[in-house]
């Protein structure tokens, strides 16, 4: 099994974390998106989105985007679990990561921390949604311990991605303090690895 995949990518790290944690042995080939290197007519041939993670099967096939790649890899394991209504839950707080979490808070630590656009015209209202979802989050957190699921599931994995690294997009996380106790327990599983 192959990755391609940019290190410092929210969405490629929630990747290779999962893979680590579940033990999956894996090739990762870093991919730099700033150098075009998902816009070649090779790499297009295997994604024609251009976009990475990318997953590479024994099989030759693909699979693209970030939560599908962890559906993929997460059927039949503890990270999602048979219960219907737990896995709708966990759909649905990944629904929520790409369209309100990812969009704001991932955007703006490339344009601020990666790109050092600290005007930015989209910084603004990012930072004000980014926000919103935070709290979203967090008052969740303040009668539950982790994402669509009574254990970590991969929406936990999917959130906790953008969100431990949310203050490099200039979000406060230490006005959470249940996104801080959180993202603390993710960090304390078993085979952890670090974004960087």
């Amino acid at each position: 099994m192959k990755v391609y995949g940019t290190s410092v990518s929210g969405n490629c790290y929630k990747i290779k974390l999962l893979l680590h944690v579940l033990k999956i042995p894996y090739e990762w080939i870093e991919t730099d998106t700033r150098k075009g290197e998902t816009k070649t007519q090779e790499f297009l041939l295997k994604n024609p989105v251009g976009k990475v993670p990318l997953l590479e099967l024994e099989s030759g096939e693909f699979l693209s985007e970030s939560n599908a790649i962890l559906y993929f890899l997460a059927k039949n394991t503890d990270f999602f679990p048979d219960d219907l209504l737990a896995q709708s839950r966990i759909l649905q707080w990944m629904f929520f990561e790409q369209y309100s979490h990812e969009p704001y808070i991932a955007v703006n630590r490339w344009l601020i921390h990666f790109q050092n656009k600290k005007d930015d015209p989209r910084i603004p209202s990012n930072h004000t949604k980014g926000l919103d979802a935070l709290k979203i989050m967090n008052d969740h957190l303040a009668k539950n311990q982790f994402f669509g699921s009574e254990n970590l599931s991969i929406a936990d994995i999917a959130l906790f991605a953008y969100t431990h690294v949310a203050e490099e997009g200039q979000f406060p996380l230490s006005d959470f303090s249940n996104l801080s106790s959180w993202i603390r327990r993710v960090k304390e599983i078993p085979d952890f690895i670090p974004i960087y």
